[in-house]
């Protein structure tokens, strides 16, 4: 005698069963390891840490530890000042 097939269980294991070939063939297509991720991270940080520290200040002419010179202070007579 034949065995009996319960086609609910059937139906939802060859569901799972390509859902997985598709999430296989998806990682193999576009994924990334972790470690490669976080070494692409670690780079972008390296890359940008070293463009701060090269960075110019504003007002460097006057030297290294100067501050930038802007004149945003209101005229003492209390008019409005024109750009």
């Amino acid at each position: 005698m034949a065995d009996v097939v319960n086609l609910n269980q059937y139906r939802k294991q060859r569901q799972r069963d390509e859902k997985s070939r598709r999430a296989r063939e998806h990682r193999a297509r576009f994924g990334r390891t972790g470690a490669e991720v976080a070494a692409q991270r670690h780079e972008v940080e390296k890359a940008g840490a070293e463009l701060a520290r090269k960075r110019l200040a504003r007002g460097a002419e006057d030297g290294p530890g100067a501050k930038p010179t802007t004149n945003r202070e209101p005229p003492e007579d209390g008019t409005p000042s024109a750009r």
